[in-house]
């Protein structure tokens, strides 16, 4: 049995201890913003902040959590007016979209982490997220104008 803090909110599940945190959220708590894509941390789909971090949760077990605080795209803005989420749509970001909440979920920890990133910062903290459709150029720009509110 695991209790867990996500998105404010402490839940709990009985689960085994190995089982990756993004299956916990999808399969266990019905938190399906976060998605699956590569299973091995390479494409950056599966992005959530633990204590304000990002990590990728498809290799993160359960069991690492501990009292450390989880958050999911459905708990960076109960009402998507998160400046990262505004920016997004602001630069038409999105294509298919699969990848997005990863990508917002990275582009707003280096946001609370750095709130004046430069290129570089931007390229290293985006590194390893992958858009299959290629908006990166939208992605930095976003990026830029959510720093800038």
């Amino acid at each position: 049995m695991f209790n867990l803090n996500i998105n404010g909110k402490s839940m709990q599940v009985d689960v085994d201890p190995a089982t990756p945190v993004l299956w916990v959220l999808r399969d266990h708590l019905d938190l399906v913003g976060t998605k699956y894509g590569c299973g091995v941390a390479a494409c950056g789909a599966c992005t959530i902040h633990l204590d304000g971090n990002a990590v990728r949760s498809c290799i993160m077990p359960v069991s690492s959590v501990g009292g450390s605080k989880i958050t999911t795209i459905e708990g960076l803005s109960e009402t998507g007016d998160h400046p990262v989420q505004k920016a997004w749509l602001e630069h038409d970001v999105p294509q298919c979209g699969y990848c997005q909440a990863g990508q917002i979920m990275s582009a707003a920890a280096l946001l609370a982490n750095n709130p004046k990133p430069s290129d570089e910062d931007i390229d290293n903290a985006m590194n390893g997220n992958i858009c299959r459709c290629g908006t990166y150029t939208r992605i930095k720009a976003a990026i830029k104008t959510a720093a800038k509110s």
